[in-house]
């Protein structure tokens, strides 16, 4: 039954991504915007593999995980219409919460950080995937499989609206209207790929944006007039974009903010703190860094009046 669901969204969603991302190629190069690199979008298409490699391997054992929780359910669901739209809206609230945990611990970060490290932003920087994410992401899913979903249709459901997540990475479609209040919008998530500090470890949810409404990290794409236009990638750019870096940069930088703290504290702070956390104010984080860019807007405005 997995097997015929996984060939069932491949059929259906490769030809919607080469169809989808051809059409933007030439958009790009008609409006010359360059959206697209060589080495970039092979490097989108390696990461993917990658992720795809260890989801692939590590499936059996989450969905034993999965399945064994799924005999402990306090639910029997008959299956129709409350059940899949249940599912899709539970499972998305559950991601949300995932991948709020990847933006505010450095540990998650640094397995997520691949997915924020390109400065290029289109449909193949939606396959720039987290690769370690698939040994824990199912962690999140366990209530799921208590309230009465089964492993498959879990995972079913995540692919299918991780196609939605997929496709929202592209500059060359503006805001949606009322769509804007409902879902993850491709503005929405220019935001959440931005590296100015206002728009830092916002809209978080891959279908539903209702969660960042409800839980305060929605922020809406602002016009140039009000904001600074976005900046794709990371705070700083890394120094090394070889295969390796992309994936392991992360890593070795905690393990030499750790060397260097001093104390049980420090090194915690260093490897479970949110990112740019520092005990000496060196770096500072998202939050630290969007109260400093308001304090110094604060303090050029007088001077704009005069």
């Amino acid at each position: 039954m997995e097997a015929l669901r996984e060939q069932w969204m491949l059929m259906i969603s490769t030809p919607i991504y080469v169809v989808v991302i051809l059409g933007e190629i030439f958009l790009s190069n008609y409006k010359k915007t360059h959206s697209y690199t060589t080495w970039d979008t092979l490097t989108n298409l390696y990461l993917m593999l990658l992720n795809s490699g260890i989801d692939l391997l590590f499936r059996s054992v989450y969905v034993v995980i999965l399945t064994l929780c799924f005999q402990f359910k306090v639910i029997d669901w008959t299956v129709g219409v409350w059940y899949w739209l249940t599912l899709i809206i539970a499972e998305d609230f559950l991601f949300y919460w995932l991948h709020r945990v990847d933006h505010h611990s450095r540990f998650f970060w640094a397995v997520h950080v691949t997915h924020h490290s390109s400065e290029h932003y289109n449909l193949t920087t939606g396959f720039r995937s987290s690769v370690f994410q698939p040994l824990y992401r199912f962690i999140y899913f366990l209530p799921l499989a208590f309230l009465g979903f089964s492993a498959l249709d879990i995972v079913f459901i995540f692919s299918a609206t991780q196609t939605w997540g997929i496709l929202v990475h592209t500059e060359h479609v503006g805001k949606l209207g009322w769509l804007e209040y409902i879902l993850v919008t491709p503005s929405h998530h220019r935001v959440h790929h931005a590296s100015n500090a206002l728009y830092l470890d916002r809209n978080l949810g891959m279908l539903l944006i209702i969660w960042d409404r409800l839980f305060g990290t929605f922020q809406p794409e602002l016009a140039s007039e009000q904001y600074q236009p976005i900046r794709y990638g990371l705070t700083k750019s890394m120094e090394k974009t070889d295969p390796a870096s992309i994936v392991f940069h992360e890593w070795r930088n905690i393990w030499k903010d750790f060397r260097k703290a001093r104390t049980l504290r420090q090194k915690l702070g260093y490897v479970f703190g949110p990112p740019g956390w520092s005990h000496d104010g060196s770096s500072m984080t998202s939050d630290q860094m969007r109260a400093y860019e308001a304090q110094l807007e604060q303090q050029e405005r007088p001077m704009k009046q005069v």
